[in-house]
This record gives C-alpha cells, structure tokens and sequence, in this order.
C-alpha cells in the first residue's frame, strides 16, 4: 500500500509527498534529516491529510493531481477528508 500525504508547515504552506510508510516518513519528516529539504526548515509540521491506495501508479498520479491544485482546492480537499 501506498499513502499520499499532505503536511501543513510552521509557515501555513502545504507539502505533499508519497510513501510506503507513513508513520515512519513523518518522523523523518519531522525528526531527521531525511525529510525533504522543504519542511527541514519549516518545522513543526502537522499531518493534515492522508490517502491509501493499492498501487504506486494510482498513488504517484493522484499526488501530481493535488501537487497541481490551487491552494484553495488543497484546503477543500483537506476539510472533505475531515482532518
């Protein structure tokens, strides 16, 4: 199973990622250095949206899809999953 997550930053900005794990993605997220380069410096972060699908095709797409949406959308997204 894959997730595709979104995160909400220190700042209000919203990053969106994909993997396999996502408790332990998180704590790299917010932990390690082995989060992406753009939230290690807009920590703390907030989970805020999370998505499982059965396949990396399925989950990769639909993280381009939001990765594509406008910033109004994401939130709308965010509130319709009730996060």
């Amino acid at each position: 199973m894959y997730s595709v997550y979104m995160l909400r930053c220190k700042d209000g900005t919203l990053y969106t990622g994909i993997t396999t794990d996502l408790q332990r993605r998180l704590r790299e997220h917010t932990a390690g250095t082995l989060g992406a380069q753009y939230t290690r410096t807009r920590r703390p972060l907030a989970l805020v949206y999370s998505k499982k699908y059965r396949t990396r095709t399925t989950a990769s797409r639909e993280e381009a899809r939001i990765k594509q949406l406008s910033r109004i959308d994401k939130l709308q997204l965010i509130l319709a999953a009730g996060r």
